[in-house]
């Protein structure tokens, strides 16, 4: 059978492996980058999770392997352990017949083992930074004769601090070797990178409207936050769930979510960077084979996940960055399947919400929470539904036997089957349905500007501390807004470390930012009004030496 896949040059025994794998018509990355990557030139590719990039870079990877094969041909470096693995698995499944050796290496895993596969020799490498470098450092990983280095998820890299590792590992490849870079975006760190490691690469940038969100219903419900967990388990109790995955900002915020559904009787487990790796491995093969409905994840934890038929990505805490978005919920509806996008937002994220909706171009639907009544009759249809089920089956034997000698006693049958349901309904006091507090909503203008001078509001209350001591938190220059960082004169603060994580970070000029006022314990910062959103959506990223600093409004 002939495929879109035979028209790109491809090795006819690499488009076999990929046509068995169910696909006939390659992506527009896929269209674009692997003729490019044939011909031998560097490329940047700019698209989003789920638009088949791994399958973009492995297979001109495969089709360029020499047959007589003594050293690592290609690197793949990857940010984190399961997208490692997930792009060793893809290798393996694309090179069936190309007889492909691929280690994946990575750290929670032991050496020996690694560096026993890399004696013995392979053609591909997929790893991440840290152990890679250890493992160049240890003089068991040689790249001097690597063909082929992609950097996978740069941007993600670049978040989780691995961005010098990466310039180690390819000064540590020849200058001869083809680059491939991929990144959903591509900030001024990734763009020198490109600009001192490549060699004239060609940019393919896949437009956002064709990251393809139309299988997903995207909804969100506005609640108070202390409301959330009860907000949620009325969801569970509504909502026809296979599997779910529901996305929280931290670590601790995983583990006590978990938590609180358990207790209320819901099968869920974390997936955060607190695992080992063994641990993350069994709580996914958990998840795969049904054995949990919910896992309650990071972003950091979750980034590689391949798992299919998830039927809800669930949104408890609303990420910061509109590209985080739609990472979280490609993981649903995948494969020509629809699913849905849930998000549990309060009304200080609003602001958020519209940045989200303008990104992706999509209105996100408002929907009302389950009341108490709608849930108690969802519980009631779900027990009668169950009952004829089992009325149908007709294997009831020793109850009904069990029946007949309650009636013989003088009971009413009646009455029988109502104390039959009710203790089938025993279960339902373990769960139940918490009441939610009204939400007041904040008065919005109407007219486009009014939207706008509301938004920038938002902005500006997002995360405000009633403490006394920022009494001077308004800026006195007009166009400017006062923030505060998480650090000050005695964790050793100078204007310079405020300059500098800033503008690397937010990807704004230093000479941008107006006073700076270091204190004991915090620092206030004025930053231009246009640059404040760009500033609170990379917090959790600003560092001063090695202490992470956070920043918000001053209030």
């Amino acid at each position: 059978m002939t495929t879109e896949f035979d028209y790109l040059g491809l090795h006819p025994q690499i488009v076999q492996a990929v046509a068995e794998r169910g696909y006939t018509d390659p992506t527009p990355i896929q269209s674009e980058v692997i003729p490019l990557l044939l011909a031998g030139t560097d490329v940047i590719g700019q698209a989003q999770t789920g638009t088949g990039k791994t399958a973009a870079f492995a297979l001109p990877i495969i089709d360029s392997l020499p047959e007589d094969r003594d050293h690592i041909h290609s690197l793949v470096v990857a940010p984190t352990r399961e997208l490692a693995m997930q792009v060793a698995r893809a290798f393996h499944e694309y090179g069936h017949y190309s007889q492909i050796s691929v280690l994946a290496i990575y750290g929670g895993q032991a050496y020996g083992k690694q560096i026993g596969r890399l004696r013995r020799g392979v053609d591909v490498v997929v790893g991440t930074p840290g152990r890679l470098l250890d493992l160049i450092n240890r003089n068991e990983v040689d790249l001097s004769r690597v063909h082929t280095v992609v950097l996978d998820e740069a941007d993600e890299m670049l978040s989780m601090g691995f961005i010098e590792d990466v310039e180690a590992i390819l000064s540590a490849t020849p200058e001869t070797r083809q680059t491939a870079l991929f990144s959903a975006t591509l900030p001024q760190p990734i763009r020198r990178l490109a600009d001192q490691y490549m060699r004239s690469p060609v940019s393919v940038t896949i437009e956002r409207e064709q990251v393809a969100v139309d299988t997903i219903e995207q909804r969100y419900y506005l609640l108070n936050e202390q409301d959330k967990v009860a907000g949620l388990t009325r969801l569970f109790e509504s909502e026809t769930i296979t599997r779910a995955i529901v996305f929280a900002r931290t670590r601790v915020a995983t583990g006590e979510l978990a938590n609180e559904l358990a207790q209320r009787g819901y099968s869920a487990e974390t997936l955060n960077g607190d695992l080992s790796q063994d641990a993350r491995n069994r709580v996914l093969d958990r998840f795969r084979n049904d054995q949990v409905t919910v896992l309650v994840a990071t972003d950091v934890a979750a980034r590689g996940l391949d798992i299919d038929d998830v039927s809800h990505v669930i949104n408890f805490d609303l990420p910061n960055d509109p590209e985080v978005y739609v990472h979280r919920i490609g993981r649903t509806g995948r494969a020509g399947k629809t699913g849905i996008a849930i998000s549990l937002i309060t009304t200080k994220e609003q602001w958020r919400l519209r940045r989200i909706e303008k990104y992706i171009r999509s209105q996100i639907t408002r929907t009302e929470m389950p009341t108490v009544e709608d849930i108690m009759a969802q519980r009631e249809a779900q027990l009668v539904e169950n009952m004829l089920i089992w009325l149908r089956r007709g294997r009831c034997r020793r109850e009904r036997e069990i029946v007949d000698s309650l009636i013989v006693d003088g009971h009413d049958p009646l009455e029988i089957a109502a104390a039959a349901l009710k203790l089938a309904r025993v279960e339902e006091k373990q769960r139940p349905i918490e009441r939610l507090s009204p939400v007041e909503e904040q008065r919005q203008s109407r007219d486009r500007h009014g939207s706008r001078r509301n938004e920038r509001r938002d902005r500006r209350s997002h995360g405000r501390r009633s403490d006394a001591r920022h009494n001077t938190s308004k800026s006195h220059e007009q166009g400017m807004v006062r923030m505060t960082l998480s650090a000050g004169r005695e964790q050793g603060v100078r204007p310079a470390d405020v300059v500098g994580t800033i503008a690397y970070h937010a990807d704004i000029p230093g000479r941008a930012l107006g006073a700076i006022r270091i204190q004991d314990q915090y620092t206030l910062v004025d930053v231009p009004e246009q640059y404040v959103a760009q500033v609170l959506d990379k917090d959790g990223n600003y560092r001063i030496g090695r202490q992470k600093v956070a920043v918000e409004v001053a209030s």
